[in-house]
């Protein structure tokens, strides 16, 4: 799969997601269409004076107020795509890449795929992702959220199947958890995760984070670590710079561990 989500360049096409941003900061996600028209309060703006512009021009709405118009990032897209599970938020996102170790060619397990957001981030990696996921309607959101942004990804699929009740895969390099119980799926971790693989789960609950890690210190898993990212934006401008009145302050904890195999005795017994 090649570059998904983000990689297009030169003149913005029919077809295309793209972002419109108003002179108060007021972002809307729009897929362009030969014809159509967007309708806001500011006014309404042609699709058609969008399509073949350059990114990061400009476009009159029909009152005559201004919209910039770029190409969505990815924060963009998961903030303000259609959703019906509870999205993680981009901040943790990109903590889940660095804990976990996401990178190309990585084959990883992602049970509770909510809307697709995670899924859409570790393709962006370059991850080899499958997905398990109880509830068909979330398991289809994801699949519709994935495909318009990343497209036909061959790297992807979504089973609808519980993990509490066992993995089917083997030799994985990652399992990611954003489920209720994760303490539950470590022994099927554990036989599908390859020697030092890494586990990490998403919990919003310190209690839920507690009770993970007690499993955690009975199981074949060490090196446990447990983090939280809060997230303060700054307003600046001219004399008035300050710390922005409200934050993303905490959505959810991290917690990793790393599959660990015990050494057996070389022949011979130990050294005397």
């Amino acid at each position: 799969m090649s570059h998904p989500g983000g990689g297009a360049r030169g003149p913005i096409g029919a077809g295309e997601r793209v972002l419109l941003v108003d002179a108060k900061n007021r972002r809307y996600l729009l897929t362009l269409q030969e014809g159509a028209s967007f309708h806001t309060h500011a006014g309404i703006v042609a699709h058609g004076d969008v399509i073949g512009r350059p990114e990061g021009s400009s476009v009159a709405a029909s009152t005559g107020r201004r919209f910039v118009v770029l190409r969505p990032t990815l924060a963009d897209v998961v903030l303000k795509m259609p959703r019906g599970a509870q999205v993680i938020y981009p901040k943790d996102l990109g903590a889940i890449l660095l804990a976990a170790d996401i990178g190309p060619g990585m084959r990883v397990l992602e049970a509770g795929v909510g809307s697709g957001a995670l899924s859409m981030t570790l393709l962006r990696a370059g991850a080899q992702v499958v997905g398990y996921e109880v509830r068909p309607d979330f398991a289809r959101g994801a699949r519709t959220n994935v495909a318009a942004y990343c497209g036909d990804a061959a790297d992807y699929r979504v089973e609808e199947r519980d993990v509490y009740e066992g993995i089917a895969e083997s030799g994985l390099d990652r399992v990611i958890l954003d489920l209720p119980e994760p303490w539950r799926v470590l022994p099927h971790a554990q036989r599908a995760l390859r020697p030092g693989g890494i586990l990490l789960a998403y919990l919003p609950s310190i209690t839920q984070v507690a009770a993970l890690r007690a499993a955690i210190s009975r199981s074949a898993f060490g090196m446990a670590e447990t983090s939280e990212v809060l997230r303060r934006t700054w307003h600046v401008e001219e004399r008035s710079v300050r710390p922005d009145h409200r934050m993303v302050a905490h959505t959810g904890f991290l917690t990793t561990a790393r599959l660990l195999v015990e050494c057996e005795e070389q022949p011979g017994g130990p050294a005397g």
